[in-house]
């Protein structure tokens, strides 16, 4: 059985990968922090869904995972690593908590190293391994390549993410492991029911506080309306077995929205965020 590690399995992208993974005959190994969740997981995929206790922040546990999934596969390669995990650190730059950021990239930038420094022995970096060399699926986002404002941390971790993914990938070409990107844009997660208890108070005095509220009512409108996590976990599966996949897959619910971001001049384009969330002077 053709097996892959996800990261961040519990919600979300996570979930929904390992929902079409193990409806297309996988075997999913699931990053979970809660063993509660890695039970409920098991009960609603069934025998086919492996939970994996790890932060990704946590080189040991991490590593103690790599250890069980290895002794799983005896010396077969493993299938796919998709670093999924991620949080998103939100506020306005000049005013945010230099740790808030750290936290930021050390969870979805300098991890994403760390897990797949322990997995990449599976996916054939160990070449006394038996079978085809896996593939990593990073994911990304819109945002790794058009920056919004209030989510600079996020962004930059994202930024940071696409480069990494493009070095790697042409350095484990020695060993014939794809590394594919994939950037969603709004996912219909849980996390949007999270938008309206943001507290914005820490910016109450600053110049900040009216856009930010803008930018919140526009995620508690728009968020719902994103993509669903299965449709994310069906992009997952094509990179992963596409006989000649992209490099980079790009999926958001509003397509004239990206080809505005992508192809207008950025000048325009910042007049155009900035004239809506009240950040251009004169324009409030």
């Amino acid at each position: 059985m053709k097996s892959v590690v996800v990261t961040g399995s519990s919600t979300g992208i996570g979930w929904g990968a390992s929902k079409v993974l193990i409806q297309n005959g996988f075997r999913v190994f699931g990053s979970v922090r809660k063993p509660q969740d890695g039970e409920r997981l098991k009960t609603e995929f069934g025998a086919n869904f492996v939970p994996l206790l790890f932060d990704v922040t946590d080189a040991a546990a991490v590593n103690r995972a790599a250890d069980q999934v290895a002794q799983a596969l005896g010396n077969e390669t493993l299938f796919g690593l998709v670093n999924n995990a991620g949080i998103a650190v939100a506020g306005p730059l000049l005013y945010l908590k230099i740790d808030e950021l750290r936290h930021q990239l050390d969870v979805n930038l300098v991890a994403q190293v760390s897990v797949t420094q322990a997995f990449a022995p599976l996916l054939g970096a160990d070449r006394s391994r038996k079978g085809k060399p896996g593939r990593i699926v990073m994911i990304s986002s819109v945002g790794g390549r058009n920056a919004n404002p209030f989510l600079g941390p996020y962004c930059a971790s994202k930024f940071g993410l696409e480069g990494l993914a493009e070095s790697l990938r042409r350095e484990l070409m020695l060993f014939g492991i794809d590394v594919i990107v994939i950037a969603p844009g709004a996912v219909a997660t849980a996390i949007w029911d999270k938008a309206d208890k943001i507290d914005a108070t820490p910016y109450d005095n600053t110049p900040y506080r009216e856009p930010l509220d803008r930018i919140r009512k526009y995620m508690i409108a728009n968020g719902p309306k994103g993509l669903k996590p299965e449709r994310l976990g069906a992009a997952i599966h094509r990179a992963l077995t596409a006989a000649h996949p992209k490099v980079r897959y790009t999926l958001t619910p509003d397509p004239i929205q990206n080809f505005v971001m992508n192809t207008f001049p950025k000048r325009m384009v910042d007049r155009m965020i900035g004239g809506r969330l009240g950040l251009v002077p004169g324009k409030n």
